[in-house]
């Protein structure tokens, strides 16, 4: 989890930065490495130090506390307590929801098997299923034409087998069938 800490009209210390590591520790534990970033805003604020935790999760979740004490210490504590109730919460409702089988409204794709990611490579992000209808080549041609998707997915009418019509960087469209 990349962790980003700011002082608000104060230096921040290598102390105060590790204490504020330390703590959110438990909470990358809690939410099973699902945590991507955090940003951490420490200030004094009418005699009192003020930490202002906002941690993104997986999924878009903001999960955000903020904590208020004369101890900067305390005032840590009780904003990253304040995110770990969020993140049990969170943690919660996605082991319920893969208890439950998930969303019953979209038919989920099998998970593919895939290496272990490297630096900078590609995922797939989302997948949808796609009605294959079957049509000839040159109804494939206006059914791209007429959208903006990059390809069209189409059941071939004569040989009945699946092929993909996309459009060409020359402007021209392509045609991917499998081989018999």
């Amino acid at each position: 989890m990349k962790l980003i800490v700011t002082g608000r009209q104060m230096t921040v210390t290598e102390a105060i930065r590790q204490d504020i590591e330390r703590r959110l520790a438990r909470l990358s534990r809690l939410l099973n490495d699902s945590a991507v970033s955090a940003q951490c805003a420490v200030g004094r604020e009418r005699g009192r130090f003020v930490c202002d935790l906002t941690v993104h999760a997986r999924g878009d979740h903001m999960l955000h506390g903020v904590g208020k004490h004369a101890v900067l210490a305390t005032a840590v504590g009780t904003a990253v307590e304040k995110v770990t109730q969020h993140a049990s919460k969170l943690s919660d409702r996605w082991k319920t929801r893969r208890k439950t089988g998930a969303d019953s409204r979209v038919p989920a794709a099998e998970p593919v098997p895939a290496p272990a990611p490297e630096a900078g490579s590609q995922r797939v992000i989302r997948a949808r299923s796609m009605p294959v209808r079957p049509m000839s080549i040159d109804d494939a041609v206006l059914e791209l034409s007429s959208g903006d998707r990059p390809f069209f997915v189409f059941r071939h009418d004569v040989s009945n087998a699946v092929a993909v019509l996309y459009r060409r960087p020359d402007g021209h469209f392509g045609l991917i069938e499998p081989e018999a």
